[in-house]
């Protein structure tokens, strides 16, 4: 287990954690071998040794943390131990060797206790040290990556307006919490990357044709807004979706509980908001975010029908690193760890909620 003393590299998983329930398209695991709204424009990198893990499903001590030396402790774990303190019902005296590796111990505790029933995506929390006036920060951070297992909504034989309003639900409000992409960005994007912003046919086509040296006489091999429209699969249209009255009553109530738990969270205070990302604010304790790719590292957009487009965004990412912040916020506070821990604890019901639905087995509808 660690804290963090210098700035993280959030776009690197914790040595030996696996990527869960993801698949990625061809250059992402060749390059990979050797959100939400909003959230779809920013990244940094960084070259030295990642500083911070705090709390994941891999536990370490670091090597950032002398635990042989009596050395002062930092300002983000004194924040922390005013809070644990205040936890305490019996008094105990610490060297502070001891005080720091106590500290961490209750504050992973109680962030494992929130997000171990997360499983079909890869969190992890950092704690970091401000530097300067800088309070200490906590980042919830994605170690995921590639396209998001979407179970029987893609794979099933279930009918097609039932996949499409989960999808649709899906589509709609999984960036709250996870950095994540949909379609219409990667449509955005490609359109930049194919069409120089052109999003009709005719448009695109002349593009490629007099700034890309096309052959006129090819053009129909092109790829075209509307060809790469038409690889969309029925149940990710949203038009296809049915209305809610005439979904199974068990489809409907996991809908229903994935609305009302998104509900919730958006109802929470940004500045006391665990899954809250101000790139700005981030930049603050993380310099040089913004020559990272701006591309979230998960996307629901199936890679068999857009491996392509998928490879192409994602190609900066690879080599820079993507997103992964899902959230961050900064602790000027003791008190503020418990509004900390409640939103976290909000977002991880939000989440469970999105990954019930894309669980559920349609057969027993």
């Amino acid at each position: 287990m660690t804290m963090a003393t210098r700035p993280i590299l959030p776009h690197q998983p914790a040595a030996g954690r696996p990527r869960r329930s993801t698949r990625a398209s061809s250059s992402w695991i060749a390059t990979g071998e050797a959100k939400r709204p909003g959230r779809f424009r920013r990244r940094r990198a960084y070259a030295s040794h990642p500083s911070a893990d705090l709390a994941g499903r891999v536990v370490a001590l670091s090597g950032d943390i002398p635990v042989l030396f009596d050395a002062p402790l930092a300002s983000h774990h004194k924040l922390m131990g005013r809070w644990v303190a205040s936890r305490e019902t019996t008094a105990e005296r610490y060297t502070r060797d001891q005080a720091r590796q106590h500290i961490e111990r209750v504050f992973n505790k109680a962030v494992l206790d929130i997000l171990g029933s997360v499983e079909f995506a890869d969190l992890r929390v950092v704690v970091l040290q401000g530097e300067g006036d800088l309070p200490p920060g906590i980042a919830v951070i994605c170690d995921s990556m590639g396209q998001l297992d979407l179970g029987w909504i893609e794979e099933s034989d279930a009918p097609i307006p039932w996949r499409a309003a989960a999808y649709r639900a899906l589509e709609q409000m999984l960036g709250r919490a996870l950095p994540v992409f949909g379609y219409q960005d990667l449509f955005d994007e490609i359109s930049m990357y194919y069409w120089d912003g052109a999003t009709d046919d005719e448009t695109a086509r002349q593009w490629i044709i007099e700034y890309q040296g096309a052959d006129p006489d090819d053009s129909e091999e092109l790829t075209l807004p509307s060809t790469m429209e038409a690889r969309r699969p029925e149940w990710m249209i949203a038009a296809n979706a049915a209305p809610s009255a005439r979904l199974p009553k068990r489809l409907h109530q996991k809908l229903h509980e994935l609305r009302k738990t998104h509900g919730a969270l958006g109802r929470l205070p940004p500045e006391r908001d665990a899954w809250h990302f101000d790139f700005e604010v981030a930049y603050d304790y993380i310099p040089g975010i913004d020559e990272c790719s701006r591309l979230p590292p998960l996307t629901i957009v199936p890679v068999e029908q857009f491996a392509r487009e998928v490879d192409d965004v994602g190609r900066h990412g690879m080599e820079f690193g993507f997103m992964d912040i899902a959230g961050f916020c900064p602790l000027s506070d003791p008190a503020r760890i418990d509004d900390w821990l409640l939103s976290l604890q909000a977002g991880a019901r939000f989440l469970r909620a999105a990954q019930d639905l894309i669980q559920l087995d349609p057969t027993t509808l």
